[in-house]
């Protein structure tokens, strides 16, 4: 990981700074949450392929893709690729309140939680697996989800959970990245997709890809 005396300088300015809306979900890209709406930051290796999964859930509301967790303000994907920001893909959700399980569960198993700044071939910090949460609730419920699925992967030989779990006080500003790059497997369907998965189920009451 870089020092943050290391770290890029980056740029005052945001990368994006007019973003058009959900290019399948029509939303808002940074649409605020309501009453009965949440916010949660997910990091699980390329986030082309983390932000399709995740807008294709009941109850999500709108997704946008960036970098968190490090240090360089307004960082562009190159820079972010060089290892030298501090920050890891990251995929802005908004959802509905009760399809927090359901994304968490889906996190779990969408990727290798086991693997230390590594997703298959990607290999960096900038692919780190991270949760960085917005509420009290949600970063209980992050926990205790780790501690469950944790079990389950250690029984099977797989080895202990590194995700790193921080509240956004903690992790920093969620910053976007460019244009091309959101809702990008929409935009090109045949386009690259990383899920180096345990292919083990989360044991979370809720539907996810290896729902039980």
């Amino acid at each position: 990981m870089i020092s943050p005396e290391l770290a890029l300088p980056g740029r005052p300015h945001p990368i994006l700074a007019n973003p058009r809306p959900h290019a399948v979900l029509g939303t808002e890209l940074l649409a605020q949450p309501t009453a009965s709406e949440q916010v949660i930051y997910l990091a699980a290796g390329c986030y082309w392929g983390v932000e399709e999964i995740m807008w294709q859930l009941p109850g999500v509301i709108a997704t946008a893709v960036g970098f968190q967790g490090g240090y360089t303000p307004n960082p562009t994907y190159r820079e972010v690729c060089t290892g030298l920001t501090g920050h890891t893909e990251t995929v802005r959700v908004l959802l509905r309140d009760d399809a927090l399980p359901r994304v968490l569960k889906t996190f779990w198993e969408c990727h290798d939680p086991t693997t230390l700044n590594r997703q298959g071939n990607d290999i960096g910090t900038q692919y780190r697996s991270a949760i960085f949460t917005t509420t009290p609730q949600q970063y209980e419920l992050a926990k205790s989800s780790r501690e469950v699925y944790d079990a389950v992967l250690s029984t099977a030989g797989r080895g202990q959970i590194v995700t790193e779990i921080r509240p956004i006080s903690q992790a920093g500003p969620f910053y976007l990245a460019e244009d091309e790059h959101q809702q990008y497997l929409y935009k090109v369907p045949n386009g690259y997709r990383c899920h180096a998965t345990t292919g083990l189920a989360c044991p979370m009451p809720a539907s996810g890809p290896l729902a039980q």
